[in-house]
C-alpha cells in the first residue's frame, strides 16, 4: 500500500517572501545610461574621442533632430 506524498508549497506562497530591489539598483544603471547618452549626443564634451568628422557630423545631426 502506498503512502500519500506531500508536495512542496508553491514558491509564491511561502509565507510572504517579498523580493524588492534597493533604490540604487535602478538609479545607478539609469544614471550611467544618461551619462553615456549625453556623451554620444554631445561629442564636443568627449575630448578623448577624436574620430572621423563624418561620425561627428552624423551625431550632431541626430542631436539637432532630437532637440526639435
Amino acid at each position: 500500500m502506498s503512502a500519500p506524498t506531500q508536495t512542496p508549497p508553491h514558491p509564491a506562497s511561502r509565507g510572504g517572501v517579498d523580493i524588492r530591489l534597493p533604490w540604487w539598483a535602478l538609479a545607478l544603471p539609469t544614471l550611467a545610461f544618461v551619462v553615456l547618452l549625453a556623451l554620444i549626443l554631445n561629442p564636443a564634451d568627449a575630448h578623448a574621442a577624436s574620430g572621423d568628422p563624418l561620425v561627428t557630423q552624423f551625431l550632431e545631426r541626430v542631436q539637432q533632430l532630437i532637440a526639435r
